[in-house]
């Protein structure tokens, strides 16, 4: 049976002392080069939780992440993101004797963000709760671009520490967050046919789910729902439809529903409390609602309308 170790690492300088680095030069951020990482384990999965946020520019080979029930070989340059007490497993690959990593890690404790704008703002960035295959690849000047804000960061770091450094480094934190959301923006679009075979399955999950007879028990379908059977995680889905429709997750069922219940209200004699049953509704004045929310229209008004 293959053992497993857990690890839930609250501050940036028990993360430097479990994985044999030297004292971080500031207690709540710090910059790494992950050539110098050094493998717990290579026979044991690995499992962490950090009370931090991780920015990283990776390229490992002969080692594998799993992010929820997926495997991903990080054999090319890619940024990904992490935000506080997010969990995830490192699996190696038995087969090879030594992992190979190069690149660098940004890490950010929450409290370094304290008293300023960011604080709040870092929220508003999904991609920190994107999945890590759907970490964002760069161009090879996309990552010259931000390699250097890191080297700006770990300059003023290194530098005596003074009232304006902190300011420093946030701006520049918060530069190559902007960059980011442009670079990910790239990426959808550059990805298009890709994106809209996704844009497609959601389409055909859910109209095979309000055709489904037991709709009526399953209740309406969920943003979390979908994601699962797509295997993306909730905030790259969400992401992508906005880019794509317009719309979040929530909004593109909302409106498939409806089309649903057109259908409904306009080719059979069901009342209205038994169309929103059949729709997964526990109760009618919710789906009315709804509908009156979307079309401007009762769904009586929508009816009387084909008369």
């Amino acid at each position: 049976m293959t053992s497993q170790k857990f690890y839930s690492i609250k501050t940036i300088s028990e993360f430097h002392q479990l994985r044999r680095l030297p004292a971080p030069e500031h207690p709540l951020i710090s910059i790494i080069d992950l050539e110098c990482l050094r493998h717990l384990h290579i026979d044991e999965y690995t499992t962490l939780t950090l009370d931090f946020y991780w920015i990283a520019l990776k390229r490992s080979s002969n080692v594998k992440v799993r992010y929820g029930q997926q495997l991903y070989d990080f054999n090319k340059g890619i940024l990904s993101f992490m935000s506080p007490n997010q969990i995830f497993s490192i699996a190696p690959d038995t087969e090879n004797e030594e992992p190979e990593k190069s690149g660098w890690a940004l890490l950010i404790h929450p409290d370094f963000l304290w008293n300023t704008p960011l604080a709040k703002n870092i929220r508003q960035y999904e991609y920190f709760t994107y999945s890590v295959n759907e970490a964002l690849f760069l161009s090879e000047k996309e990552e010259i671009l931000i390699t250097g804000i890191i080297q700006n960061i770990q300059q003023e770091y290194h530098t005596n520490i003074d009232k304006f450094s902190k300011q420093i480094i946030i701006s520049q934190i918060e530069t190559l967050l902007s960059y980011a959301e442009r670079f990910y923006h790239r990426q959808f679009l550059t990805r298009e046919k890709t994106n809209h075979q996704i844009l497609e399955r959601v389409t055909i999950l859910l109209t095979d789910y309000f055709n489904n007879e037991n709709l009526i028990s399953r209740g309406l379908p969920t943003a979390q729902y979908i994601s699962k059977e797509l295997a993306i995680s909730p905030s790259y889905l969400r992401s992508l439809l906005k880019m794509l429709t317009g719309q979040n997750t929530q909004q593109h069922i909302h409106n498939m529903l409806i089309e649903k219940a057109k259908e409904k209200l306009s080719t059979t004699e069901l009342s209205v409390s038994e169309i929103a049953y059949q729709l997964g509704f526990e109760y009618s004045q919710s789906f009315s609602k709804l509908f009156k929310s979307k079309t401007d229209m009762s769904p009586l008004e929508f009816r009387a309308s084909f008369d």
